[in-house]
């Protein structure tokens, strides 16, 4: 499956909202394939931070192959691994808006008892 998700500038915060959901769904089914077994948790499986040209969301087995993935990808794996372990994790998400008017975004964890985890730096962003 290949999902095309084109914004624009005018509806840039409902398309941020839209992507974070579309990450907290990638976490939910990530959460079925850790719970089936055979993925190893993020932070032992060897997988590194890469910056991505351009935006795909995969799941963990995917990137567990690449040995890589971005920002995005590896919270949703994140965010499913802590949720197969009953820690109601969220997919966490903050733009930054240049002045050009350009918006950068990056995805972090946000654990159960409320603090940021962010596994691109974890995994050598």
């Amino acid at each position: 499956m290949r999902i095309v998700l084109a914004l624009s500038r005018q509806s840039a915060a409902q398309g941020g909202r839209c992507v974070r959901d579309i990450l907290q769904a990638l976490a939910q089914y990530n959460e079925a394939i850790i719970r089936a077994g055979g993925v190893p948790p993020l932070y032992k499986s060897g997988v590194r931070y890469r910056r991505e040209n351009g935006e795909s969301f995969q799941d963990c087995t995917y990137i567990l192959a690449q040995k890589w993935g971005d920002c995005s990808n590896l919270v949703a794996w994140r965010v499913g691994e802590l949720l197969a372990q009953g820690e109601p994790a969220k997919v966490r998400m903050h733009w930054r808006v240049y002045q050009d008017g350009k918006r950068i975004y990056h995805i972090t964890v946000r654990r159960g008892d409320g603090t940021i985890e962010d596994p691109s730096r974890i995994l050598g962003m």
